[in-house]
């Protein structure tokens, strides 16, 4: 699956939760969800578990951690769907 396929599902996931509307329209792979989008911290869990659930991956509590920005957590899927 391609960087911009993954990019595109994160959004759909992520826009129940988004607080900043103009950071979701400019989310790229440096978007932070919480900094620039304005996700609380309860709502990451959600994210994560979204995530799992539309790419069926399993993501551990270390991943989980380091799954504070776009970057990230497309690199995460990535490397789970190989």
């Amino acid at each position: 699956m391609k960087r911009e396929e993954i990019i595109e599902k994160l959004k759909t996931i992520v826009k129940p939760y988004v607080n900043n509307q103009e950071a979701y329209e400019n989310m790229n792979e440096s978007s932070d969800f919480i900094k620039d989008l304005g996700v609380n911290s309860a709502n990451l869990v959600d994210i994560v578990l979204d995530v799992e659930e539309q790419f069926n991956i399993v993501i551990d509590n270390p991943e989980m951690e380091r799954m504070l920005d776009v970057k990230t957590a497309i690199d995460i899927i990535e490397v789970k769907t190989e």
